[in-house]
């Protein structure tokens, strides 16, 4: 497999990088996470005037039917930056969810307004006591005589507080644990009954619980056929795993190549800590782990687009096992390796530790998908 960058990828990944050292400084960063929306409207119209917004959709919503590849470079530049705007939630959960199974009529309403930058998603899908199960589903929604009545809570809803319209999974037939019965609908998040309950996640993400209550909506915002949503919520989020996957590689790019510098730099006894053996052995064994992150994360990518469902989710499942071990021996090694300043506030690489950690959870940790990988051998 070719693991090198076409020449418009790299046009785009530099052009992305470009942008980011220049307007998204750790200093700007921080002041975005200071304020009440928690994310920048102005890099979200710049990312849609990039044409990132767009970058996976079809172009007949006005999109370059790009591929989960194409996305890796921007991923890894947006780990890299720490990126707190909702790209994922909105072009890599959310549109894909309408882009895959929804109605023209909806594409034509949503996807236009989201590659434009006017319009963001999030995807209401954990509840308590899931553990990853995509198919633990208990909100539920009742069939009335104009559409459907909600009654639930969705917990830790990421990028909701800021989310012109919720994708949310409800069940309409079956147990709580049934792969059928599960719908998707399409809701406004201040819909009568929908209450939001915001907070900021320790790698500083705004999300939301959201408690449905009596809230109607009509049979409009069904997504799809009613109670056959989970193979479509399945691909999309092995989609979405395999993009968080890239983003980690480009997070621990940065938290080496700044452990690097801060090695070859610091000096103890009169000589840069970077010469002392033990910690450059420390050193080689990040850079190779990342290395083969990588790797994984580029099959995972390719797999997402062109493999079918039982191949999709083992290698995803791979990748996500190494890439989840490897988020969580780099950032550990990275703070040790800078000491006690590896956890202060005004180092970005305690930043870059707090989001490989969440990463590392993300969609399933290595145990889940140990399991799930061993599952579909």
């Amino acid at each position: 497999m070719n693991f090198d960058y076409s020449e418009e990828q790299q046009l785009l990944a530099q052009s992305v990088r470009q942008f980011l050292t220049k307007e998204y400084t750790f200093a700007a960063r921080q002041a975005i996470i200071e304020s009440d929306q928690g994310y920048s409207e102005q890099v979200w119209t710049t990312f849609a005037e990039m044409g990132l917004l767009g970058l996976p959709f079809a172009s007949e919503v006005g999109g370059f039917g790009g591929s989960a590849v194409d996305l890796m470079p921007v991923m890894e530049a947006i780990g890299d930056g720490l990126i707190v705007e909702p790209y994922l939630a909105s072009v890599g959960l959310g549109g894909q969810l309408i882009a895959r199974g929804s109605s023209q009529t909806q594409q034509q309403e949503i996807l236009p307004a989201l590659i434009a930058g006017r319009c963001k998603l999030a995807f209401a899908q954990t509840e308590r006591e899931a553990r990853y199960n995509l198919a633990h589903v208990v909100c539920r929604a009742e069939k009335t005589d104009s559409g459907y009545r909600l009654e639930g809570e969705k917990c830790v809803v990421l990028h909701a507080p800021g989310a012109d319209k919720l994708i949310v999974s409800a069940r309409t037939a079956g147990s709580p644990t049934a792969a059928d019965g599960i719908s998707l609908f399409i809701i406004d998040p201040s819909a009568p009954g929908v209450t939001l309950t915001p907070y900021r996640t320790i790698d500083n993400l705004r999300a939301a619980d959201v408690h449905f209550a009596g809230t109607v909506v009509p049979a409009g915002a069904l997504i799809g056929p009613e109670g056959q949503a989970l193979p479509l919520i399945e691909a999309v989020v092995d989609y979405a795993t395999a993009l968080v996957c890239a983003e980690a590689v480009g997070a621990m790019q940065f938290a080496n190549d700044t452990t690097l510098e801060y090695l070859k730099t610091r000096k103890q006894f009169g000589v840069p800590i970077g010469s002392f053996q033990a910690l450059q052995h420390r050193m080689v064994e990040m850079t190779i782990i990342a290395e083969q992150a990588r790797s994984m994360a580029c099959l995972a990518c390719v797999k997402a687009d062109s493999a079918d469902a039982d191949e999709r989710r083992r290698t995803i499942s791979a990748a996500k096992i190494h890439i989840a071990d490897a988020c969580r021996h780099i950032s550990q090694e990275a703070v040790q390796l800078h000491g006690g300043m590896g956890m202060t506030e005004e180092l970005k690489v305690s930043h870059t530790f707090r989001r490989l950690t969440m990463i590392a959870q993300t969609f399933g940790d290595a145990d889940h998908h140990l399991e799930r990988f061993a599952a579909s051998g």
